[in-house]
């Protein structure tokens, strides 16, 4: 899925979602910096600008959830074939299967 929107914006809508999910869970900006040991002041530049290094980005999303959907969301997807010989071995397979009925 491609997103039609500027990395300054995707930026600061994770800054956003970040800061309500603090919020629902009742948190000061200095109870997740606390929690998080994130510096006060990145936490603040973060939720007004959006900037964060991702090591202080992860240390957050241990707090308020959501490091295991982001690990998740990144891993690439499960090779269809585990081998070149999985491969060629369908291959074969493909081949050598029957196109006609017998003849009499």
């Amino acid at each position: 899925m491609v997103l039609f929107i500027s990395p300054s914006k995707a930026q600061l809508q994770i800054a956003e979602q970040i800061r309500a999910k603090r919020l629902a869970m009742n948190l000061t900006q200095e109870g997740l910096a606390d929690r998080s040991g994130v510096a006060l002041p990145t936490l603040r530049k973060f939720e007004q600008k959006g900037s964060i290094s991702l090591a202080s980005f992860v240390k957050l999303l241990m707090v308020v959830g959501g490091a295991e959907e982001v690990i998740e969301a990144l891993r690439p997807p499960k090779a269809a074939f585990a081998s070149i010989d999985d491969v060629l071995k369908e291959d074969d397979n493909i081949y050598n299967t029957r196109k006609r009925g017998r003849k009499r």
